[in-house]
């Protein structure tokens, strides 16, 4: 059995966004709860040279519109990024997780072989689809996911590992 480069993003990205709307959800009740100002949470970082939550959470989102883009060959969409609230953050994965679900299989599937160009720290990157997305867009979705969650975790903020992986 094969998977395709659809199924290997759109519902990968939608499901994984749900997560992390879920976790900020709960950063944002456990907020209220604790009586901590949400800003505390939304500007912790792991190390001061790590971005911020905000950061983090808007880089996952970005991680997911550009790889189902790319592969599609249109332009990304640019987003703003002025989210100063958990409802901010979590109104930028709703508004991503619709973007990302307006792709269809005949979009995606197919373009593994498709040129992409990036800028990654002012120089020109090449790919493939297929690496594009398993090597890159993949990867980095994941790691700022995981550094969005590491943070609200260090932070006191009760969840766990089944809340970043969802339930099945």
């Amino acid at each position: 059995m094969t998977i395709s480069l659809h199924q290997a993003s759109v519902p990968v990205f939608q499901r994984s966004l749900t997560n992390l709307k879920n976790i900020l959800t709960k950063a944002a009740a456990h907020a209220i709860v604790k009586k901590i100002d949400e800003g505390v949470f939304l500007n912790s970082r792991l190390s001061p040279d790590m971005f911020p939550l905000t950061r983090q959470v808007q880089i996952t989102c970005d991680f997911a519109k550009g790889p189902c883009a790319r592969l599609a060959g249109i332009e990304v969409p640019k987003y703003e990024d002025d989210e100063k609230t958990f409802a901010d953050l979590i109104a930028r994965i709703d508004k991503t997780m619709a973007y990302v679900g307006t792709f269809n299989p005949a979009q995606i599937d197919g373009q593994e072989d498709r040129d992409i160009s990036i800028t990654i720290a002012g120089n020109p990157v090449a790919f493939k689809g297929q690496p594009y997305l398993i090597h890159f867009g993949l990867p980095n979705f994941y790691f700022h996911m995981s550094m969005a969650y590491a943070i609200l975790r260090h932070n006191g903020v009760e969840i766990g590992k089944g809340d970043f992986l969802g339930r099945a």
